[in-house]
């Protein structure tokens, strides 16, 4: 099963029926970057990474509920990191839902370290994990 990786494109955009707000408010604006995996030409996942003054911030990383556990999270993020360093970043941050313990297990296989907590930052009840790498 082979993943590509790239650049999401208006065609991606209108063939993505994952509902995401983040993701329609992203697309048009240079300073975000928005990717797709696919698997046979089909759209398995999206990444939306925002370029801040001085880091970097992850702002969704989305897999298709039936790819899951398959690399996809894995090859999206190693993406969000390449981006980063070839942008001259030093840092990339992020907010995890304290409950999605799927996506905690990725970002520390990545080695993304735990720096605060944003209390009630979902939904105004479910804290999210402030994690942050630096490459």
């Amino acid at each position: 099963m082979e993943i590509k990786i790239s650049n999401m494109t208006l065609s991606d955009l209108n063939n993505i029926d994952f509902g995401n707000n983040n993701l329609l408010s992203s697309f048009n604006f240079p300073n975000y970057k928005c990717i797709v995996a696919k698997i046979k030409n089909e759209i398995t996942g999206f990444a939306i990474l925002w370029f801040s003054v001085d880091d970097v911030h992850i702002i969704d990383i989305f897999v298709k509920e039936v790819y899951r556990n398959k690399g996809i999270g894995s090859s999206l993020l190693q993406e969000l990191i390449n981006i980063s360093k070839n942008y001259n970043y030093s840092e990339i941050t992020l907010e995890v839902n304290v409950h999605n313990l799927p996506a905690q297990k990725l970002y520390n296989k990545f080695h993304f370290e735990k720096v605060g907590i944003r209390k009630k930052y979902y939904n105004n009840t479910d804290d999210a994990i402030i994690m942050t790498l630096h490459i």
